[in-house]
């Protein structure tokens, strides 16, 4: 944390997230010198309209300090312009953050290849698959994944990016702290362990149909190129892309079925320019030689389906198979499978969360959530009642 850090989240403060900042620091020489500059240089500034020299007339310096604070007693870093660790990248797009809370360790963005990788919360077991895919195999060319920390193909991204050794980025539409979509709290956990939690909201600031798409341009900010997997006509995923083209990122698309167009803003894409995407190759080929991968070891996606052990996310049957006739059925029992998990509470919603996609035998279980062996083998039979779980012999189970 630099000297001008309390001045930077004032401003974010004052302004709100998504500012346009660049053209009122340029013209004060600096974010200190512009708050030096008071009330009067404010009003007379070609930088500044006058709804924006009101906020910052009513933005006190205390709150500023208070932010800090939390972030300090929590251990969550505070990123601005000034500090060497904020990705020039970011800086480079119209809006950047004023201020980036994060949550673990920010990989160094500007010397890695990151990818954005984003679709529907109400993902078809094709499209979690996909993402699955994709992500595990440019995880282990080195790319750092980029997501949104949602359910769907944001998580199915993230998730492949850990189980495979690499680094992964949840952009959140909410402040640090905040109880939302808790039922992927755990994985939110593992992603500040192999990587980090970023958002340009301040601590607790609750999620809203507002902050998400103003979080989306920091997905495509941070990243060199955006694949979005499966979006609906209407998706956020969409303001992602379109976010991505006006920064000069590319944009590439899983092509997505003929036979559900209301999930066609894929296809969409492809129609307006978009890469096509069919394996890992595509997203760092063109990236290999800047940042010195050898594509030799790039995997096929048959590949990459062979060797992996873990099943993937959501996978309908045991043999894995997946038909673009069956997507409406998936997608519908995966938002029933979300839907039941945000009811859960208390012992059951502990060893849901201690749970993986991978068996698990009973006493992990217990040993990850802190309960009995009593209240884990009851609250696993109301999860298998709910159809959140399932079992297999040697008292193991697993999310189904």
């Amino acid at each position: 944390m630099n000297l001008n850090t309390v001045y930077w989240v004032r401003l974010q403060c004052a302004l709100g997230a998504g500012a346009r900042i660049k053209e009122a620091i340029e013209y004060f020489g600096g974010v200190k010198e512009l708050f030096d500059a008071g009330e009067k240089e404010w009003r007379m500034s070609p930088a500044l309209n006058e709804k924006q020299t009101a906020r910052l007339i009513a933005a006190p310096q205390e709150k500023a300090q208070d932010i800090l604070t939390v972030c300090r007693l929590n251990g969550w870093q505070v990123l601005t312009p000034d500090d060497p660790s904020y990705p020039r990248r970011l800086y480079e797009i119209p809006d950047p953050p004023a201020a980036l809370y994060v949550c673990g360790e920010l990989p160094n963005i500007d010397s890695s290849l990151a990818i954005g990788i984003v679709g529907t919360r109400k993902a078809s077991d094709y499209a979690v698959k996909a993402a699955d895919v994709m992500s595990r195999g440019i995880s282990r060319l080195g790319a750092v994944v980029v997501s949104g920390g949602a359910l769907g193909v944001d998580t199915a991204a993230h998730t492949a990016a850990i189980l495979s050794g690499g680094k992964t980025v949840a952009v959140l539409g909410c402040g640090l702290g905040t109880n939302y979509l808790m039922e992927n709290k755990p994985l939110r956990d593992s992603i500040s362990q192999n990587g980090a939690l970023v958002t340009e909201l301040p601590p607790f600031t609750a999620a809203s149909k507002y902050t998400f798409p103003v979080r989306n341009r920091i997905i495509s900010g941070l990243s060199l190129g955006v694949l979005v997997v499966e979006a609906g006509v209407k998706s956020g995923s969409l303001i992602t892309a379109r976010c991505a083209a006006e920064q000069g990122r590319d944009v590439y698309a899983v092509p997505c079925s003929i036979l559900e167009p209301e999930y066609a803003g894929t296809n969409r894409l492809i129609d307006d320019g978009a890469v096509v995407a069919t394996k890992p190759l595509d997203l760092v080929y063109p990236y290999a030689e800047r940042f010195g991968i050898d594509v030799s070891a790039a995997q096929s996606v048959g590949e990459i389906m062979k060797k992996t052990a873990k099943k993937y996310v959501g996978a309908p049957d045991e043999s894995g198979s997946i038909s673009f006739e069956n997507l409406a059925d998936s997608r519908r029992k995966r938002v029933e499978r979300q839907a039941a998990a945000a009811k859960l509470s208390g012992n059951t919603l502990a060893v849901y969360r201690a749970m993986s996609d991978d068996y698990m035998h009973i006493d992990e279980i217990t040993s990850a959530c802190g309960l009995s062996p009593a209240q884990v083998l009851t609250a696993l039979t109301t999860l298998e009642i709910m159809q959140l779980a399932k079992s297999a012999g040697g008292k193991r189970y697993k999310l189904s």
